[in-house]
C-alpha cells in the first residue's frame, strides 16, 4: 500500500468520525473504505526491515546509554546491532 493511499484512506476515516462532515459524505467515506477493503488492499503490506532503519539503530544506541533502561532491554539491543553489524 502507498504512502498516498494510506493518507486517502485515514482521510475517509476521519470524515467518518468528524461531526461536521455531513452524512452524505460520510457514507461516500464508508463505501471508499468497503471497496478498498474488498480488493483486498486492506492487507498491511510489510518488509523484512524496518522503514526507518537509521532511526530504530539509532534507538538501541540509546538505549545502551540510557542509565534508566534495564539491564534486559540493554541486551536486547545490543543483539539487534550486532546482528546489524554495529559493534558495541
Amino acid at each position: 500500500m502507498s504512502a498516498n493511499t494510506n493518507n486517502v484512506i485515514g482521510g475517509h476515516k476521519a470524515a467518518i468520525n468528524n461531526d461536521s462532515v455531513p452524512q452524505e459524505s460520510k457514507e461516500h467515506s464508508k463505501q471508499v473504505i468497503a471497496e478498498y477493503e474488498e480488493n483486498g488492499a486492506g492487507e498491511i503490506e510489510r518488509e523484512d526491515k524496518p522503514k526507518n532503519e537509521g532511526n530504530v539503530i539509532g534507538g538501541h544506541k540509546a538505549t545502551l546509554s540510557n542509565p534508566n533502561v534495564g539491564e534486559e532491554a540493554k541486551e536486547h539491543s545490543r543483539q539487534v546491532l550486532q546482528e546489524n553489524g554495529i559493534d558495541v
